[in-house]
């Protein structure tokens, strides 16, 4: 097949993609607002079983994978114990070693520091009786990467996606006495997999994030949303979903300090959508982060939230918050305790994070390269820092396969569900560093869509990559920018590749007119280590990449904002120079434990002193 042969063939494939593949969301949106409800957790030790042989499936010999028997003895899932010293059972959890849920297994035992595989895990609870007409849900914030969850042998469900919300509804299956919850996490990398195969960063496995006990009336709110209406900032839009159909349900909302008590009634399948016409408005910002007491009522329960309201939109060139230009001065942040080297999972770790990033001088953090824990942008709302939140399409991901499209659709959905009333959030990101083909761009025009139909409030991006014209000049054109409110891309001058004597004199070719975020930039350097600005790997080496790209970045057109790469060092199976790097990207401008480096300085400084006039 020849070239131009080749070329039809996949223009033709595309073509098909777009005109008769849907985007296909989950059912149904995780419950919403779960730190609020009536819960019960089930943090804590876990006994756990190593699997790589996926030896706990039932008759593993004969059947194939994933077939649930309730009378196997050989199945992990149903936790069987031998009645006598003839019978054979070549597992127990009860003499089986424990480790910390939430936590990765990676940091948690030395000999699964690089383990990739099976681990099932088991808790056992009690439970006090439930009362007629109440439900139970299990809700787990996140398991890496795929999760199969058993309650008392039976079967709840598979969730796959390593960063982002689910639960079951575990009222038929719960004991009146004890139960047993075993978990079965894989974290194995696949082609198919959204991340796929190949990332820069570590791989922990495990569940990851709380696991937590729900309960709820029998005809509860699933989801919600109250935001300003797109277009209008002294009306209030929302809707309130229930779990069930229920026609003719009073809904009520409550915003005291707004004057605000509406009642709605919902429609033939549980849904009620309202709008709401206010005003003496105090709007969420970065210097005021305005959070008001909202309250959802149903005759069956109540539930509170505190959310800010704020417009978020560009005109031209500029970022409008609340109607205002403003610059995005961030950086870039992984989800880990690099201290500790370990995935972070905390209130108190999504503090700190972002207490280092606004004394930085930042206003402003990319969550990279997935959606993080519930409790960042919950700080961030408190805080008053705008967040970039991004779903973990990064790369050379399979494409072409409509399997992954899906998966990365229901991984985008999963993640707005959930923080679409933190005002804080205002950017979806549906890619990383994707090479333009026409299968690529056939995959993100479908992320794009979905993200503008599911929540028409926040601006929609993705970081892109940038290259050297014939002329010499640097260029932004990729298409997908067309259908993006920030062209954001990421660009590596001085580290890989490109002069920083000469970057200030760069030419840059912005193919849009619209607002441009510079979504990575930086390079390496290992704390302490010191020498001139020409040898790599110094702090001084570092530094003058700063200075020198913060020079060019000044003079590329329509520039609104940048989210250098990246706070804090993070580990990363891919760097491995002995000495420096020993399995760390030494990008970070802080060490783990918050040292600091030369460039930190820097980007502090130019942050003080960057303003619209510059």
């Amino acid at each position: 097949m020849n070239c131009i042969q080749l070329i039809i063939k996949k223009g033709i494939i595309a073509l098909f993609l777009f005109c008769f593949l849907p985007v296909l969301l989950p059912a149904q949106p995780a419950l919403q607002n779960v730190y609020n409800r009536k819960t019960s957790s089930l943090n804590g030790q876990w006994h756990y079983i190593v699997d790589p042989y996926e030896t706990g499936y039932y008759n593993y010999r004969y059947q194939p994978y994933d077939v649930v028997d309730k009378a196997s003895t050989s199945a992990f899932y149903n936790n069987y114990h031998a009645k006598n010293k003839q019978e054979l059972v070549e597992y127990d959890f009860n003499r089986s070693p424990k480790m910390q849920v939430p936590g990765d297994w990676n940091s948690q035992k030395e000999n699964l520091f690089y383990y990739e595989g099976t681990i099932w895990l088991k808790r056992s609870f009690q439970y006090p009786l439930l009362k007629k007409g109440s439900r139970l849900l299990l809700h787990f914030g996140a398991v890496n990467y795929r999760a199969e969850v058993y309650l008392n042998g039976h079967k709840l469900g598979i969730h796959e996606g390593g960063f982002t919300s689910f639960d079951f509804d575990v009222t038929p299956y719960l004991n009146t006495d004890s139960n047993f919850l075993v978990v079965k996490a894989d974290n194995r990398r696949i082609k198919d997999g959204v991340p796929g195969i190949n990332t820069d960063w570590f791989n922990y496995g495990g569940i990851t994030r709380d696991v937590t006990l729900v309960e709820t009336p029998d005809i509860y709110i699933r989801d919600y949303a109250l935001q300003l209406a797109r277009g209008n900032a002294h009306k209030i839009a929302g809707y309130v979903q229930l779990n069930r159909f229920a026609s003719n349900s009073p809904v009520q909302v409550d915003i005291p300090e707004l004057g605000v008590r509406t009642q709605f009634a919902t429609d033939s399948t549980g849904r009620a959508a309202f709008e709401i016409d206010v005003d003496s408005i105090r709007y969420w910002s970065t210097e005021q982060p305005v959070l008001y007491n909202c309250t959802i009522r149903t005759n069956r329960e109540e539930l509170k939230d505190r959310i800010g309201f704020r417009t978020i939109e560009t005109a031209g060139q500029d970022i409008l918050l609340n109607g205002k230009p403003v610059l995005l001065k961030g950086i870039s942040m992984h989800e880990e305790n690099s201290a500790k080297g370990s995935r972070a999972n905390s209130r108190a770790e999504a503090v700190e994070s972002l207490s280092r990033a606004k004394q930085l001088g930042c206003n402003y953090v990319r969550l990279a390269h997935y959606p993080h824990n519930e409790y960042m942008v919950q700080v961030a709302d408190s805080m008053g820092m705008m967040v970039w939140d991004e779903i973990p399409v990064y790369w050379t991901i399979d494409f072409s396969n409509p399997r992954v499209l899906r998966n990365a659709a229901a991984q985008l959905s999963e993640m707005i569900s959930r923080d679409k009333n933190r005002a804080s959030v205002i950017i979806w990101s549906v890619a990383n560093e994707t090479p333009p083909t026409s299968e690529r761009n056939y995959f993100l025009l479908q992320l794009i869509r979905q993200a503008r139909l599911q929540d028409a409030t926040r601006l929609v991006s993705a970081a892109l990559e940038q290259h050297t014209g014939n002329s010499g000049v640097h260029m932004v054109n990729d298409s997908i920018g067309q259908h993006l409110d920030i062209v954001a891309f990421n660009q590596y001058t001085g580290w890989y590749g490109g002069s920083l004597k000469d970057a200030p004199n760069m030419k840059w070719e912005i193919g849009y007119h619209k607002p441009v975020v510079i979504s990575e930039f930086g390079g390496d350097a290992k704390y302490g280590l010191h020498g001139t600005k020409e040898e790599r790997w110094t702090e001084e080496y570092q530094e003058y990449l700063y200075e020198q790209n913060l020079k060019m970045i000044m003079k590329i057109p329509g520039v609104r904002g940048m989210s250098p790469w990246i706070l804090a060092d993070f580990r990363s199976p891919k760097r491995l120079l002995p000495g420096v790097q020993d399995g760390w990207n030494r990008k970070g401008l802080l060490t783990g434990d918050g040292k600091k480096k030369k460039a930190y300085f820097t980007l502090r400084n130019f942050y003080t002193n960057w303003t619209l006039k510059n």
